[in-house]
């Protein structure tokens, strides 16, 4: 991979629907060629976003109080929202295709970007994400620190994941989180005892990313992407 372009579309929470149009456009332009591998980092409004394998007893038994979204990724429900950095990225895999070392390279690089915050995250046997261990001595058990759930059309990624900074943990009470019941949901400020903005680490996030999809080089641009004109792929 050469270079890895970053579009951190701001502070202010994106709309999931606005969200996700943008990455279908991307989707179809960089498998058309008409750009290059690209990660979108941003803020949503509140959302849960269901994935194909989310079960009628994953979802919200009354009004959650956001939308619940179904989608075209793997896994199941999760929770978006300000205060969580999610990252999207678009990017060509090379042959032959290794979808499930792509996701456990999203793992990788979250797990290095929370290490330079003082956090051991860890990979758990048949759950997708990154974790912290269990603390019995806190009276804590394993917990959830980022979901990752993504989708693979003609070569070219899309979703991503969530890294969840100073969010409201409370969005997750209202659901099973990644249809997971026997472990918690955690985030950087919870851990740290210090509010940790999304801010705080882009930088490390996307050091780290560009790592591990082996990118020569990263750059990040403010803003959202003008897109040239549509493709028909």
């Amino acid at each position: 991979m050469s270079e890895l372009l970053y579009h951190w579309l701001g502070e202010t929470p994106v709309p999931y629907e606005e969200g996700w149009e943008l990455q279908r456009q991307l989707h179809r332009r960089r498998v058309a060629d008409q750009l290059p591998d690209t990660v979108l980092l941003l803020e949503h409004e509140p959302v849960y976003t269901a994935g194909k394998r989310t079960g009628p007893w994953d979802r919200p038994l009354t009004d959650p109080g956001a939308p619940v979204v179904d989608i075209d990724r793997g896994g199941k429900i999760t929770w978006h929202g300000p205060g969580q950095l999610t990252a999207y990225p678009i990017v060509r895999l090379p042959a032959p295709m290794d979808v499930v070392a792509y996701v456990r390279a999203l793992e990788e690089a979250v797990i290095r970007m929370i290490g330079e915050f003082g956090l051991a995250g860890m990979r758990v046997e048949g759950r997708t994400g990154v974790w912290l261990a269990a603390d019995p001595g806190r009276g804590l058990p394993e917990r959830k620190i980022a979901a990752i759930g993504c989708r693979v059309a003609k070569g070219v990624t899309m979703h991503g994941f969530a890294v969840n900074c100073n969010n409201d943990l409370s969005w997750f009470d209202r659901i099973v989180p990644c249809g997971i019941s026997d472990a918690g949901v955690t985030s950087l400020t919870a851990e740290l005892g210090r509010d940790v903005r999304v801010g705080d680490i882009l930088a490390a996030t996307e050091h780290h990313l560009a790592e591990v999809l082996g990118a020569s080089s990263h750059r990040r641009v403010v803003g959202w992407p003008a897109l040239p004109e549509p493709v028909d792929a």
